[in-house]
C-alpha cells in the first residue's frame, strides 16, 4: 500500500513558511528533516510525529492517536496519527508543530 499522497500535499502546503525542511523517502513512505533529524513523516495513511518520550506519552491519551510500531517493536517518543484526527488543517498545522518544536531541540547531523 503507498503511503497517503493527500496528506503529504497537504504537509507541503502548510511546511512552507516553516524552518528548512528537507524530505526523504523512509521505511516506505515520507520522512522530513530539520537539520537532519526526522521531525514528522508518512507511513501509510498515519502522520508519523517525532517528539519527546514525555510529550509522547501525553499525545497516547487521545484516541486518535497509537505508538508507532511497525516492526513489531515501539519506538519510544514516536507516535502514529490518524487520518481522522488531522483532518482540518489546524490540527495538522498542530501535530506538524510538535514535530518541529523538537526536532529544533536536536543537535545537527
Amino acid at each position: 500500500m503507498p503511503y497517503n499522497l493527500e496528506l503529504e500535499y497537504r504537509i507541503d502546503r502548510l511546511t512552507g513558511g516553516f524552518c528548512e525542511i528537507t524530505k526523504k523517502k523512509m521505511f516506505g513512505g515520507v520522512g522530513y528533516l530539520i537539520n537532519g533529524n526526522m521531525c514528522f513523516g508518512i507511513y501509510k495513511e498515519y502522520l508519523i510525529i517525532r517528539t519527546s518520550k514525555e510529550k509522547a506519552n501525553d499525545l497516547l491519551k487521545l484516541e486518535d492517536v497509537n505508538p508507532f510500531n511497525i516492526t513489531g517493536k515501539t519506538m519510544k517518543g514516536w507516535v502514529m496519527v490518524s487520518p481522522d484526527y488531522v483532518e482540518t488543517e489546524d490540527k495538522l498545522l498542530e501535530m506538524l508543530k510538535v514535530g518541529v518544536n523538537y526536532a529544533e531541540t536536536l543537535p545537527h547531523k
